[in-house]
Order: C-alpha cells, then structure tokens, then sequence
C-alpha cells in the first residue's frame, strides 16, 4: 500500500464481510480466506479518528500560510492504530473519488489519499524518496533532498492530495542529527502540501518525538487520538467484553456457540492485556485452527493451544515468586 497502484486495490476491494443471514453457506477454503483477511471492528478510537479527520480536512482547506492542524494516533503495540488509520484512509478515498469522479476524457483516476511508512532510521532524503515512491516520481542518483523535496510537493499539490498518513512515526528520533533533519522535512512537506497529516506511531508522547523545540512545534499543531488496551470494566460498561462480542458476531463457523467468547471475558483479556490486535488474532487463529480439524467452533480448550505475539504471550505467563523457585547451590 506504500505505492499509489497498491493503496489504490486496497481502497476500492471491498473489506471482508460476515456472512448474512440468507447467504449460501462459504467453502472451506472461502472462510479460511475470510478468517485470515477478516473484518475491521468498530472501535471507539477509529470513530474518534474518522470525525477528527473529516473535521481537519474540512478546516485546513482554505488555509494558505502556516501548516495544517495536524493528528497522531498513539497507543501501545497491537492496540488497533494501524488498522485506524488505514479504515479512515480507505473512507477518505472512497468518498472522495465519489463526489468528485474522474471527467471521462481523462484516464487519471483522483489521489485523495497517500499512505508513507517510516523507513527504519530514515534519512531526511530517504523519507522524501518513500512520498516520491509513492506517486512513482521518477528520480535520479544525482538528485539532491532540496530536489526531491520539490518534486514531491509539486507532484502532490498537482495530484490534488487531501489526506497523508504516516505510520511507524515512532521511528524518528529529532535528537540525533538525522532523526532532527528528517523531523525538519516532515515540517516543511505539510507546510508545502495542501494536505492534513496524520501519523501514528508506538507510544509516541513517551518517544523522542516531543522532546525539544520539534517536539513542540509538533505538540503546538497536533491533536492525539488514543488506541489503548481496552479495560475489563469502565463504570457500568464492560468496553473488552462489549468488543469480543463485536468480533465473534463476524465469525463464519458452522458449529459455534453465539456468546461462548464473551463468557470467557476475563480469560481473553488476562490472555492480552486488553489489546484488540492480540485479541483478533487470537480468535482468528483459532477460528482457521477449528475449520481445519473440522470442529468448526471455538472453546477455551482450543484458544490455550493458540500461541500468541511475544508480547501478549509475556503478560499471560505467570511468574514463580522468587520463594517458589527451585533452589540451586552455586558450583
């Protein structure tokens, strides 16, 4: 998706849908495809996000001489911001190439959206080739950052470009001197382009990123939106359990109990601390585990056979109590 023709098929393939009532059954094969793409569940943060953005968009567009208010979604691993960001972008493209389709003379399709990932230790000239990548800007060796930089603003700008996301933001650090001329760059494209930014990122209030004068320049014009681990109680509202009867709505299995999931609330969320992306795929897992043995339906049994992200699997192991351990005498 980091390529127009890329971001392009994904925007306009429709999403996995769960089978509606009324549908002929789905082969096998059909659901193990489904299981593996799945759904996107509704969360509070991409509702937040989508109102946010249409909000920016609609603020930044006349603006002319400083740049545009700007959002970051921040959140631990596996907490969803990804999935966020691209939901909203797909939504961005959607609408946009349907108010204002291409005139049938023309065989330029609309770019409403760019998506950009941070490369690992990016370069200020590096980050500018992945915007020119992107909309296949043709370069050369010889180009300067200073030239990419133009193309780049003036091929967006003439491409019409209303919305960019950024993701692994987190990858920047504005205290080294790379990490200070990347964040620079990033400055001067939404300065340039006529366009509302939105990044995402690991943790990124906790990170180098707002550390310093860029760190506050970028505070000064970003708003955050958070994708955290959901609780297990929030007042009168039970926001995990509430979320896994979302996900095991969208299941497409031919011998699974509705609620059996939301039974094991606590289970599940002691198994990943609360975070929607190790929920999803801990109950995809084990949905594509039930259709090939052929028990077509999801226990607690089979979900202790899944083995999970790194991350979730730490949190769910227990520790022996330093009192508990086996006592070894030193050689």
């Amino acid at each position: 998706m980091t390529t127009w023709q890329g971001w392009q098929h994904f925007a306009t393939t429709p999403p996995p849908a769960p089978p509606a009532p009324g549908d002929p059954a789905r082969s096998e094969e059909e659901r193990l495809a489904y299981h593996s793409a799945f759904v996107t569940v509704r969360t509070p943060a991409i509702d937040t996000l989508t109102t946010s953005v249409r909000t920016l968009m609609i603020l930044g567009r006349h603006q002319q001489t400083t740049a545009r208010p700007s959002l970051i979604v921040t959140g631990p691993a596996a907490a969803g911001k990804t999935t966020a960001l691209l939901h909203v972008g797909r939504a961005c493209h959607l609408a946009h190439t349907t108010q204002h389709p291409p005139p049938a003379t023309t065989t330029h399709a609309p770019v409403p959206v760019a998506y950009v990932l941070v490369p690992p230790g990016a370069t200020a000239k590096a980050l500018a080739t992945e915007f020119a990548r992107y909309l296949g800007i043709p370069l050369t060796t010889r180009m300067t950052q200073a030239a990419i930089t133009d193309a780049v603003c003036h091929t967006y700008n003439q491409a019409d470009v209303r919305l960019v996301l950024i993701d692994e933001i987190h990858r920047l650090n504005p205290r080294t001197t790379t990490g200070a001329e990347t964040a620079d760059l990033l400055k001067d494209l939404t300065e340039r382009i006529r366009a509302t930014f939105v990044y995402a990122g690991i943790d990124v209030t906790s990170t180098a990123l707002f550390s310093g004068v860029r760190g506050a320049q970028l505070a000064a014009r970003a708003s955050l939106v958070e994708c955290g681990a959901f609780p297990a109680r929030s007042g009168k509202h039970e926001p995990f359990r509430e979320l896994i009867t979302g996900v095991e709505a969208a299941l497409d299995l031919r011998a699974h109990r509705p609620g059996t999931l939301a039974r094991h609330a606590s289970y599940l969320h002691q198994r990943t601390a609360g975070r929607i992306g190790s929920l999803t795929r801990l109950i995809r897992q084990a949905a594509i585990t039930s259709i090939l043995d052929g028990t077509e339906r999801i226990t607690k049994a089979s979900l202790d056979t899944v083995r999970l992200d790194d991350l979730a699997e730490q949190h769910h192991r227990p520790t022996t109590p330093a009192r508990n351990r086996p006592h070894t005498t030193p050689r």
